[in-house]
Formats: C-alpha cells, sequence, structure tokens
C-alpha cells in the first residue's frame, strides 16, 4: 500500500524494500501552478520516466517536461548505484526506487501500477536519459483525449518524424526489422515497435487478458508485450511522428547490449506470434 504524507504541497516519493517512503522536499514553481491549472483536456495525466544510472541525464528530462500537461513525473529508479534518485527528486520528481536492479520492464510495471493505485487516466512513458523530446507529449495525448484512441506510439519513421544524433548502425537495422516482423504476425502496418516513447489509458489494463506480472516481461519485453496485446485484442492504435536524439557516444554508454538486449525485445514478437506464451 502506498503511503503519502499529507502537506500542503507535493512531496517527492521514493520506494525501497516495497513499501514507499515520503520525502518533502522544494518542487519546480510550474509544478505549483500546474496544480492551479487543471487537468489536461479533462484527464488526469502522468508521466512514468524508467531510469539506471542517469544521474547526467535525469536533470533535463525533469526541466524540460511542461507541467500544463503533464499532471505528475514519476522517476522510476532502478536502483542505481548513482545519484539518479536525488538528482530527479531535487529537479522535482517524485521518484520510486526499486529494492534492486530488475530491468526497464520492471520499472515501467511498477510505474503503471502506481498510476492505476493513484487514480491518473493515462500514462506517458518517457526514457530516462534525455532522447525523448517532452514537448511532443501533446502528440501522444490528443489522440486519447479527443479521438478516443487507447494506444499511441511515438514513430521516428512516419513523415515528420525524426532520428537525430549517434545512433547506432545495428539500432536503425534492428529498428525497421522489429516493427516489420511483429505487423506480419500482427498482420498490421507497423512502422514503430520499439520506441518507448508512448502513452495509453491505464484503464486497458482492467483486462484481464494483458498480463504485465510476467517476468518474462522484465526487461526489454514488456513494451513489445503491451503493443502486441493491444492490436491483437482490438484496441484503437495510432503511431504520430516524433524525435528521437541520440548522444554522441563519447558521452553516453547504452544499457542495451547488441544481442543479448535486442533478443529480449525480439523474443516477444517470436513467442507470442508462434502462441508459445500468452
Amino acid at each position: 500500500m502506498y503511503r503519502i504524507t499529507p502537506c500542503g504541497e507535493p512531496t517527492a516519493l521514493d520506494v525501497s524494500s516495497g513499501s514507499l517512503l515520503p520525502r518533502r522536499v522544494p518542487l519546480f514553481d510550474s509544478y505549483r501552478r500546474r496544480a492551479q491549472l487543471g487537468m489536461y483536456k479533462s484527464k488526469r495525466i502522468i508521466a512514468v520516466v524508467p531510469a539506471y544510472n542517469e544521474e547526467v541525464r535525469i536533470a533535463r528530462v525533469v526541466e524540460r517536461t511542461d507541467f500544463r500537461v503533464i499532471d505528475r513525473l514519476l522517476v522510476v529508479n532502478d536502483a542505481s548505484t548513482d545519484r539518479t534518485a536525488e538528482t530527479a527528486r531535487g529537479k522535482g520528481a517524485d521518484v520510486l526506487t526499486l529494492p534492486q536492479r530488475s530491468g526497464v520492464g520492471a520499472a515501467i510495471r511498477a510505474g503503471i501500477q502506481f498510476a492505476r493505485d493513484q487514480g491518473f487516466d493515462i500514462a506517458v512513458v518517457m526514457a530516462g536519459n534525455n532522447k525523448d523530446n517532452p514537448a511532443e507529449v501533446p502528440r501522444l495525448l490528443d489522440p486519447i483525449c479527443e479521438d478516443g484512441f487507447d494506444f499511441v506510439i511515438g514513430s521516428r519513421y512516419l513523415s515528420g518524424g525524426q532520428c537525430g544524433g549517434d545512433m547506432p548502425f545495428y539500432r536503425r537495422i534492428a529498428t525497421r526489422l522489429h516493427p516489420f516482423l511483429l505487423g506480419l504476425f500482427a498482420r498490421k502496418k507497423l512502422t514503430e515497435s520499439t520506441n518507448g516513447f508512448r502513452a495509453f489509458r491505464l484503464d486497458l489494463f482492467d483486462d484481464q487478458r494483458i498480463r504485465l506480472d510476467q517476468p518474462w516481461l522484465d526487461a526489454y519485453g514488456l513494451e513489445v508485450y503491451m503493443l502486441w496485446k493491444v492490436l491483437k485484442l482490438g484496441y484503437k492504435h495510432k503511431e504520430v511522428a516524433c524525435t528521437k536524439n541520440y548522444p554522441p557516444r563519447s558521452q553516453s554508454q547504452t544499457k542495451m547490449t547488441p544481442i543479448i538486449g535486442w533478443w529480449s525485445i525480439l523474443r516477444p514478437v517470436f513467442l507470442l506470434g508462434l502462441g508459445i506464451r500468452q
């Protein structure tokens, strides 16, 4: 059960050993103003940002977030060994810390659980390494708020999208191959399937056929699993153009290995497409 200290202004949150411990910190004026402005298009919006050892970049993620759109920014700290949690908290984000490193899928799952427990309507997922552009969040939200879509994913390969910076060559190939394979099994035309920049209605998970609690989804597979389920169960899915900016490799070390990391993303395509997993 989540425990939040009642006070006159928002508090930053931290989770350790399975419990939520409130920590009172000063938040940005924009956060306070956001509370006065109300919800975005009558929806309560939370941004979930999984992060592992991102103390250098997480500050920019929080600073660039528009709290006229986002009601709450939750950094899910995957047991970082650096000052990711302290940096995010100091910039005004809420922080939920996992007791041990569990993987990006487990971090997103924890964020979704928190969001549902707190009564949010829509979750936006953004990268903790500042590759996504928070100014593009409304592109994800508007189809849900205005047109009744259930799941919206940003695509760098649609017209108007862009993939900038120092993107590794193997990723350029893999991010093209993956949506082709997933679309083949799902019988849908896709341009994007691996981008974590997405938004979705949280009541999707009232559907018992969507089982995020499976341990094999703890790594990168959960993001693919969610998209697969949305497509196969007939929920309304949409791609919107977005930008993805990769920093120079001299300034950033990827946490995804070319073989193990990408297999964890490809594995759900075959396991689900062949009916081995549900």
